[in-house]
């Protein structure tokens, strides 16, 4: 069986600042975590060049640096947009593709999200895949079905190698936000969907794929989890700019 190493992201949305970074980097060097798991913090645009100097300041190998969103273009008359290699040149290692509030609030397809992933991917970067269902398609059994169309989009440009070097981020959009996680037993059903789905296309790849699932995933609920054979750690908003909750989950991880 093939060992995964456990991975702790976290997704910083629109807060953060110099301040927090010190205190994040400070508390996972002094804990430790970093050397049993991978831990990826993104954090705005603004603070990426601060987070990678402050990360080589500290020594930190297994601390990662994720760019929030790329643009699926290189470059252009995009106001606020930011390329992948804006990205890339201000130290992220990873991006996050197809985050749910970029497909709910900005309205971002599937296919956009494949260009995006395919563009990070060919840079260099670690490209974590968002994928996740609406609180109606949850509702309506359409779980596995949406998946599969969002997974499709990737497999459709970047063929069966896609996934050979990527995240997978398991994120049910009616637990994004909320406070109230999936039970593990559910997510651990879905997480095994989508490693079989990776499984029928390339075995070889489906081993060792990461899949992080996201969703209010607290101190209180990461261990339970994390303790399912499919889940290889979790993608966390709220909680990751609490420091203190952020080391606990790692720990759990």
């Amino acid at each position: 069986m093939t060992k995964r190493m456990p991975v702790v992201a976290a997704n910083w949305k629109m807060n953060g600042s110099r301040a927090l970074v010190d205190q994040i980097l400070r508390q996972v060097k002094q804990s430790g975590v970093c050397q049993d798991i991978e831990v990826v913090i993104s954090p705005p645009a603004t603070l990426y060049s601060y987070f990678d100097q402050q990360r080589k300041n500290d020594s930190l190998e297994h601390v990662f640096l994720a760019a929030q969103n790329i643009n699926e273009l290189d470059s252009g008359a995009l106001t606020g947009e930011i390329s992948v290699g804006l990205a890339k040149e201000s130290g992220c290692q990873w991006v996050i593709c197809g985050h749910s509030e970029r497909r709910s609030l900005f309205n971002e397809s599937s296919k956009v999200t494949a260009q995006k992933f395919m563009k990070a991917l060919n840079a260099g970067l670690k490209p974590i895949l968002c994928v996740g269902e609406t609180t109606e398609e949850h509702e309506q059994g359409k779980t596995f079905s949406s998946l599969t169309a969002q997974i499709e989009a990737v497999l459709h440009l970047g063929g069966k190698q896609a996934f050979k070097d990527c995240l997978i981020a398991y994120e049910p959009i009616w637990a994004v936000g909320t406070g109230k996680a999936a039970p593990p037993e559910m997510a651990q059903e879905v997480h095994r969907f989508i490693r079989g789905m990776i499984g029928s296309i390339c075995p070889e790849t489906a081993a060792s794929v990461r899949i992080l699932y996201g969703g209010s995933v607290k101190p209180e609920n990461a261990a339970a989890l994390f303790s399912q054979p499919d889940i290889d750690g979790g993608l966390i908003g709220g909680a990751s700019l609490v420091p203190e909750q952020f080391i606990k989950i790692c720990q759990s991880a």
